[in-house]
């Protein structure tokens, strides 16, 4: 490879590694926040702020989910070509697609509300929600064109940059918006007579932080474009190429670049779309009032919460696996494919096992350092999924592998498919076992199984990649069996000593390190892995020096 091959390769993967560390960032801040959100909102707001937050996913991801990909696409393939000003016409003509799908889009969420709120998910008051949420949509779809013509000129860091501190803003925003209109809420459910317009106010008030992150991170974007402006003028003005694309071709170019993505990660969202809907349409006719049933879906949103905390990971892990997985498919390298996915399934699984089993051993102790609420249906809805964070995990890294793969339509099959078994799951768990919210964890499981299984059968088409097993799934399972039990004794031994919440964390502390010395003692990890880490070789000396690290690794 010529210096300058390597030197660009480099520059590519470091660029990829700041975008996967920003995201890591933001999804932890993103999680973070939202436990002090949901303690102030209340079991009946968090339940409103679910199903309002739900319906705006949907209509984000039909706006802006997936143009920073397809943007970026377009604008570095022109600039690789040497077309500036196609490359610019390709920004232009996405921005201004972007700005009125967000902007039709935003209209319909905020003058529908009312009808989406009451007929549809059968949550009235998620209408205020609703409708502070709406303006998102417009600075979220311009802001992603942004991201994508910044990303396609080959720098990350602005996206980086307003990912942090996008989530940073509605932190703070969302948690002062929520404790403001609580107070404003209890005035109106006392003048009204309505005891959950306290909750649908509260959750309105923290749906305030979505709207103050996009627009902080917005106006960063466009600040950064106009420092960069001159630079672009002079580009462009130096652009000799006589070819000049349409704005038409460009928009066509662009939509099917888009439509694979939409339609997987759509059907993919919807499924939590439908749980909600039919759950609470199904426990109306079962005798429940939208108070009690919101207050389930508040509860269930709690277990959501918490799961998203390895899924933070194990979407960081599948966004920094694309890049490279691609640059492996264009060498035509079977080998070095194979490797990629083995490495990101391997660790994705190292992460993911352990939460699995820490979830369903410390089900009510986390919940209750978190949620100051009575957690014993929440504990045990964590029991019920606790497997689902292995597959929900998995689901996540392959449908990333099958898109590298270039397999763009064979998630949205895997993904329908799944919602059918899942549909049909949750409705006989409903509506003939009448299992109430533990049917819908059920049903969540059996849908990311489902995936799981799809995925690895086509990938195993695609480039004849089986993943092994004892590395991957084995170690870890018995490193994280270990760890439970050990983790479990500890608890119950210091809960009747110091207490709950500090018994909680050195409970969750003495599992880490239990399960790190379980997994190295077992082979999990090898020298070479150890090496490839930041500070690797003063790390694996230590290891070697205290017995944890074996000389030799096959």
């Amino acid at each position: 490879m010529s210096s300058k091959k390597k030197k660009s390769s480099n520059n590519f993967l470091v660029q990829g590694s700041v975008l996967a560390v920003a995201g890591i960032i933001s999804r932890i801040i993103g999680v973070a926040y939202r436990i002090p959100l949901l303690n102030i909102m209340t079991l009946k707001g968090q339940g409103i702020y679910e199903v309002a937050f739900q319906i705006y996913q949907i209509a984000l991801l039909l706006t802006s989910y997936s143009l920073p990909l397809a943007v970026s696409k377009m604008v570095s393939a022109r600039m690789a070509r040497g077309e500036r000003k196609n490359a610019f016409r390709a920004f232009k003509a996405a921005l201004l697609f972007a700005f009125l799908v967000g902007l039709a889009t935003a209209l319909i969420i905020f003058f529908g509300a009312e009808f989406i709120a009451t007929y549809v998910m059968s949550t009235t008051l998620s209408v205020y929600a609703l409708r502070v949420l709406s303006p998102c949509l417009v600075i979220v779809a311009v802001m992603g064109v942004m991201r994508g013509y910044f990303q396609g000129l080959g720098t990350m860091m602005p996206t980086a940059i307003t990912q942090i501190l996008e989530q940073m803003v509605n932190a703070v925003v969302s948690l002062i918006g929520a404790q403001m209109l609580l107070g404003y809420g209890e005035e109106a459910a006392k003048a009204q007579g309505d005891e959950l317009l306290t909750a649908a106010y509260s959750a309105a008030g923290g749906t305030i932080g979505t709207l103050a992150g996009a627009l902080v991170g917005l106006l960063f974007l466009v600040f950064v474009f106009y420092s960069y402006k001159d630079r672009l003028k002079r580009q462009l003005y130096n652009d000799q190429s006589a070819h000049q694309e349409s704005y038409r071709m460009i928009i066509k170019i662009m939509l099917l670049t888009i439509a694979p993505v939409i339609l997987s990660t759509g059907v993919y969202n919807l499924q939590s779309i439908m749980d909600n809907a039919i759950f609470n349409k199904v426990m109306s006719i079962q005798g429940l009032v939208e108070k009690e049933y919101t207050e389930l879906v508040g509860k269930m949103s709690q277990y959501n919460t918490l799961l998203a905390v390895p899924l933070a990971i194990a979407n960081a892990l599948a966004s920094s696996l694309i890049p490279t997985l691609v640059t492996a498919v264009q060498t035509g390298e079977r080998r070095k494919i194979h490797q990629k996915i083995h490495t990101v399934i391997r660790f994705t699984m190292i992460i993911a096992i352990p939460s699995a089993v820490g979830f369903f051993v410390l089900a009510r102790p986390i919940n209750d350092l978190f949620f100051h609420v009575d957690n014993s249906v929440q504990a045990m809805l964590m029991r019920i999924g606790a497997i689902s964070v292995i597959f929900f995990c998995l689901s996540t890294v392959t449908n990333a592998i099958l898109q590298g793969l270039n397999r763009m339509m064979a998630p949205v099959k895997n993904a329908a498919i799944s919602l059918l078994t899942h549909l049909i799951v949750l409705v006989i768990t409903l509506v003939v076992f009448k299992w109430n919210v533990y049917g819908v964890i059920l049903s969540k499981t059996v849908f990311a199984l489902s995936m799981c299984i799809m995925n690895a059968h086509v990938i195993r088409e695609t480039c004849g990649y089986i993943q092994e097993q004892k590395r991957t799934f084995v170690i870890p399972g018995i490193a994280a069996g270990i760890m439970g039990i050990v983790t479990f004794v500890v608890y119950l031994i210091l809960n009747m000593t110091v207490g709950g919440y500090i018994a909680t964390i050195i409970a969750v502390v003495i599992a880490v390190i239990v399960y790190g010395i379980s997994l190295l003692l077992l082979g999990g990890i090898s020298e070479d892995e150890i090496l490839a880490m930041p500070k690797g070789a003063t790390i694996a000396r230590i290891l070697k020096r205290i017995h944890l690290l074996k000389e030799e690794y096959y």
